[in-house]
């Protein structure tokens, strides 16, 4: 699975109690503690469910999650400004069982070697500073959901792709733009291929596919009322339906395969959003393993369209 989803939300104006009764304390479907990927990530989506005092425990481990290895309970506490019974409560809301399991689960999280980025862009910072922090970001985001790939779904979706009658790519804003490269990179593949990012053009597409035919929707959230109902009525019509978007939201559970692609959004107005990349590279994947499973033939036309557009080049000087 590429990781729990966790979507940043902003803390609006909603009070801290509400927000804890909204919002899940951390724990995950089975009630199990937080797998280690992204757990820093996740402990920073949960801050605005947390108490104040929870909440500085928090802060305190995102920024200094490799001190945090080596301090006991009390310096933990110290460090943070607060009581050991709250390092202890902070434990249990972010979803772990203990302060032993929450220091297990982060040293592991830490030795998996993804890099975990807090460092907001600041109105003060320089433009090298701005692009360290961009880049790394991206690279953060990839790495994680790299590393937490399901072969499984990733090798079906790719059977099915290389496979199908006729692919559509669905996604709306943003999404829409990740579906318009989808179709530029798999017209090549010798599949009629569309994108369409306008939620009646794609539910009336979706009412007049059948048995064959792919649609792979694509939504960060999963949560999108138009791109979901376009799915079903995909479904409704016999299509199989691809998704490209976080785990457990509604529009995983209507696919016949999902891709999970869970990275935390920023709630920093000038950085990028890091799914958008995520979901590029999810899609070249795709892309050169149906170009693979379709054989040598693909690969000579390949080579032939490389060709047609190399001859558009100017020579070099």
């Amino acid at each position: 699975m590429a990781g729990k989803v966790r979507s940043a939300a902003a803390s609006g104006a909603v009070p801290g109690a509400a927000r804890r009764a909204a919002r899940p304390r951390g724990k995950s479907a089975a009630g199990d503690s937080p797998r280690p990927a992204g757990l820093l990530d996740r402990i920073e989506s949960l801050l605005d469910a947390l108490r104040p005092s929870e909440q500085a425990v928090g802060r305190f481990v995102l920024r200094h999650p490799n001190l945090v290895i080596s301090l006991s309970f009390p310096e933990i506490a110290a460090r943070a400004g607060v009581s050991q019974p709250t390092v202890a409560r902070f434990c249990v809301a972010a979803g772990f069982s203990g302060y032993r399991d929450f220091k297990l689960r982060l040293a592991q999280s830490l030795a998996n070697g993804v890099p975990f980025v807090h460092h907001d862009v600041g109105l003060q910072d320089s433009m090298a500073d701005v692009a360290a922090k961009v880049f790394d970001r991206g690279i953060a985001a990839l790495v994680t959901v790299r590393n937490h790939l399901d072969p499984d779904a990733l090798q079906r979706a790719t059977q099915i792709l290389a496979t199908a009658r006729r692919i559509e790519f669905y996604g709306l804003g943003n999404s829409g733009i990740v579906a318009m490269d989808a179709q530029h990179k798999f017209f090549r593949l010798g599949v009629p291929a569309v994108a369409y990012s306008d939620p009646h053009v794609h539910a009336m597409s979706a009412s007049l596919l059948g048995k064959g035919d792919v649609v792979v929707a694509i939504s960060g959230t999963g949560r999108t009322r138009e791109l979901i109902r376009s799915v079903e009525i995909a479904r409704d019509a016999g299509a199989t339906v691809i998704a490209i978007t976080a785990s457990g939201s509604p529009l995983a559970r209507l696919a016949d395969v999902a891709l999970y692609a869970d990275v935390p959004e920023d709630l920093d107005v000038y950085a990028p959003m890091t799914s958008r990349m995520v979901h590029l590279v999810m899609i070249d994947a795709l892309s050169v393993g149906v170009a693979v499973a379709r054989g040598p033939e693909l690969a000579r036309k390949l080579k032939r369209a490389k060709e047609v557009i190399a001859d558009r080049r100017m020579e070099e000087n």
